[in-house]
């Protein structure tokens, strides 16, 4: 009976990472996300109607902010990811590159890697970040909330002015939008892009990412009807993930060795530029390091993946 219960709570903990606090995909084994040095036990229970479990959480965010990440209940992984090869990157197609969550977009379809960026425009990290990719000359996708667009015009001009994609990223990142009704959610996704729009009248925005991954079929084909294809993650170095007691040179450190360890070929990797400082400084070391083992790119907006 105590090995039955073992291996209850053991499977509740599996697949718990991401933006926010995100369920991991259908098929975990495909994607990596680190652990965290405390895990929490939480029930994930499974709905009927979608491809991934209900959302932990149906607070609404701050309306001056998207809201912050949860630490609460992190994936273990299923297995480790080999170690990056040098082997030189190649445009070829890959393997089947969807399977995430309600079969969203998890690699990017060839060698190439793709660095994302979740929650900004953040009027202090997101330049920071945009000088350092500017320096590096690296693209990358930025994934917008709404809210945070409408407040800071100027940097999604420069997001799209230095050639980086957009994706949109819900409205005020609410983890609970796929649980709503269609037109619930049709209407979140089209009031970000309206406030991307503002900015920029005619930026393309091709891609569109779950608040905390939280994907269902109802979200996927809401943004497919706007033109948009779902992205989800296959590598989640939990940048937004800060346990009591780590301070910022552990945390940074930490980002770095499961970046480095975990990164392969088309991987798309998630982090953070709203609010994590931390984020700038590891890829300070990273982009260097991975610009000699991999091509990094932006999304394709063009071809949509």
């Amino acid at each position: 009976m105590r090995n039955l219960k073992l291996m209850v709570t053991g499977l509740a903990l599996a697949g718990l990472a991401g933006c926010g606090t995100a369920y991991a995909a259908a098929s975990p084994s495909a994607s990596w996300v680190a652990p965290s040095s405390s895990p929490t036990a939480t029930s994930a229970a499974t709905s009927a109607e979608t491809s991934v479990p209900a959302s932990p959480s149906s607070e609404a965010p701050s309306p001056e902010a998207p809201a912050a990440p949860s630490s609460e209940a992190p994936a273990a992984p299923s297995s480790e990811a080999p170690t990056p090869s040098s082997e030189a990157p190649s445009s070829s197609p890959a393997a089947a590159h969807h399977g995430g969550p309600a079969n969203s977009l998890m690699k990017t379809g060839t060698k190439d890697v793709a660095l994302t960026f979740d929650d900004g425009p953040d009027p202090v990290q997101t330049p920071a970040l945009l000088d350092l990719l500017g320096e590096q000359g690296i693209k990358a996708t930025f994934c917008l909330v709404g809210q945070q667009a409408a407040a800071h015009p100027d940097l999604v001009r420069r997001i799209v002015e230095e050639g980086h994609t957009l994706c949109n990223h819900s409205w005020n990142h609410s983890l609970t939008l796929g649980k709503g009704s269609p037109a619930a959610i049709r209407k979140d996704l089209q009031k970000t892009n309206d406030a991307i729009h503002a900015a920029v009248p005619d930026a393309e925005i091709k891609y569109m990412r779950a608040p905390g991954g939280n994907f269902t079929p109802a979200l996927v084909k809401a943004a497919s009807d706007l033109g948009m294809t779902s992205i989800y993650w296959d590598l989640d170095p939990r940048d937004w993930d800060h346990p009591a007691g780590e301070t910022d040179a552990t945390h940074t450190a930490r980002v770095i060795s499961t970046v480095k360890k975990h990164t392969t070929k088309g991987a798309i990797i998630l982090s953070h530029d709203y609010g994590q400082p931390d984020t700038i400084k590891a890829y300070r070391t990273l982009i260097p390091w991975l610009k000699t083992r991999f091509t990094l790119i932006a999304l394709p907006v063009d071809n949509a993946l």
